[in-house]
């Protein structure tokens, strides 16, 4: 198909949208305000010369399970997968660590009597796998591609998370390792649809595991530019985009913003209606980032820990659920939920001289400005593995703001692009059966706060994508047919 694009923002789903428009024909271009690609999902060496540090995103269990992330080149252009023993573990303070090999039977083994549960849980989803996934990471309101996977999964997900694991399970480490997982849904845990976050990634980590990018998760975002590259696409950095007014002509136009941007680029050009919408947009908790450099290995009270790629570091069940739901009602817990990254487990080699690089990040209320939260997230560390703040040799906190002006789409340090609250599960970012259309010619939304949200998957610029082609395919059928063009004021619905 010949055409013109021009895509806004070299996120995952910016590049992602870029590379199906490229691949179709078009020649598209890529605008960037930074001078790097990669959004919020790239690595400097913000610790130290040689000393490789995630900007943003860590850790990336639907990146590896992306149906069309797995459709690209991306080995050819330097994207390697390292998975360690453990994708997630979760310490205790009273006994043992609760860690989740990513053999499903081993870890139902070392689960005692929540063994048995456990593997009922996930020996569905795990085995459907790739059936699920392109479901799970597509809109809600639609017909699924396997409705029996779909549904037997659904049957598990639709429960609150607190009530599940209160259910399901009877002893605190299972208990801990769900919670864990559910408050990825930064909600109460309360709400409906959070424990679909639990068996989401509980299931990612039997199926497909969570890894780390050797040598930095911009090597995602690098090897997705090497891929729009190789099909004739180019991105302009240092290019900001201030009103959409300003852009070039082009036959379609996609946007990785979320929708507070959308309505300044916008200004009058947007449908009352459809403004108004955007702004209801409601962003979800922030995130309180701390990056440190060790000496040596974290110094785990379970040794087992270290084999861990991810720690959640939030104690029992009920105190993550705790603390999430102190967090969403613009509380500052004392004892933070914090998700902790040790890429070395995965990718050794991130720091010379055998240091370590821990990245490390504590929910925190929407848009909080609270200078004590990076102690806090020191002490949560500290609770699970004595002497850690001995080994510390260098330390970097970001706070939300900080986060937001690196990325204007993390606003109030939001890292999914908009509060997962069951209204903006299903409809993303208005209410409507048209998720990525915005209601200008030719004008798409890609970000991560259209389906299926935030992550790094690149699924959100797919799908907006190929509703643009199928969009611009039948304007030009009708353009050619006068028996359609009489009709042609109704739009396809995705």
């Amino acid at each position: 198909m010949r055409g013109t694009a021009t895509v806004v923002g070299s996120g995952p789903n910016g590049l992602s949208a870029a590379v199906v428009l490229a691949r179709a024909g078009l020649e598209v271009t890529v605008l960037e305000a930074r001078d790097r690609v990669g959004g919020a999902c790239t690595d400097a060496e913000l610790l130290g010369p040689g000393v490789v540090t995630d900007l943003g995103s860590a850790v990336h269990p639907f990146a590896v399970a992306s149906p069309f992330f797995r459709d690209l080149p991306l080995e050819r252009h330097g994207l390697r997968w390292r998975h360690g023993r453990y994708p997630v573990g979760h310490p205790l303070d009273d006994g043992p660590a609760a860690v989740l090999p990513h053999d499903l039977e081993e870890a139902a083994e070392g689960l005692g009597r929540d063994g048995r549960a456990w593997h009922a849980l996930f020996a569905g989803p795990v085995a459907r796998w790739e059936e699920l996934v392109p479901d799970v990471l597509g809109p809600l309101l639609r017909v699924p591609s396997s409705p029996l996977a779909l549904g037997l999964f659904g049957a598990r997900a639709a429960w609150p998370a607190a009530a599940f694991v209160r259910t399901v399970f009877r002893e605190e480490p299972a208990r801990a390792l769900f919670a864990g997982m559910a408050a990825h849904a930064l909600q109460p845990h309360t709400q409906v649809l959070t424990s679909a976050f639990g068996a989401l990634f509980g299931a990612a980590a039997h199926a497909t595991g969570w890894p780390v990018p050797e040598g930095g998760s911009g090597a995602i975002t690098r090897a997705l530019h090497g891929v729009l590259t190789e099909n004739g696409g180019r991105v302009e950095t240092g290019h900001t985009v201030r009103s959409l007014a300003d852009l070039p002509p082009a036959d379609v136009t996609l946007l990785d913003v979320t929708p507070r941007q959308l309505l300044a680029l916008g200004a009058d050009r947007l449908p009352a209606r459809y403004a108004e919408g955007l702004r209801r947009w409601s962003y979800g908790p922030g995130a309180h980032k701390v990056d440190y450099l060790l000496d040596g290995p974290v110094p785990w009270r379970d040794p087992r820990l270290a084999d861990a790629v991810t720690v959640h570091l939030g104690g029992t069940a009920r105190e993550v659920a705790t603390a999430e739901a102190d967090v969403v009602a613009g509380r500052h817990p004392d004892r933070p939920f914090v998700l902790l990254a040790q890429q070395d487990a995965a990718d050794p080699g991130r720091a010379p001289g055998g240091q370590r690089v821990v990245w490390a990040y504590a929910h925190t209320p929407q848009g909080s400005a609270d200078p004590h939260v990076g102690e806090r997230v020191d002490r949560q560390v500290e609770r699970f593995a004595p002497g850690f703040r001995d080994r510390i040799v260098g330390r970097v906190e970001t706070s939300p703001a900080q986060l937001e002006e690196w990325d204007a789409n993390l606003v109030g340090g939001d890292v999914g692009g908009g509060a997962l609250t069951l209204r903006q599960q299903l409809f993303r970012p208005v209410v409507g059966l048209s998720p990525y259309r915005v209601p200008l010619p030719g004008t798409y939304l890609c970000s991560a706060a259209t389906p299926p949200g935030g992550g790094v998957h690149g699924m959100c610029g797919f799908h907006a994508a190929n509703v643009a082609l199928r969009d611009l395919a039948r304007s030009r059928r009708v353009a050619r047919c006068p028996a359609l063009r009489a009709g042609s004021s109704t739009r396809l619905d995705e």
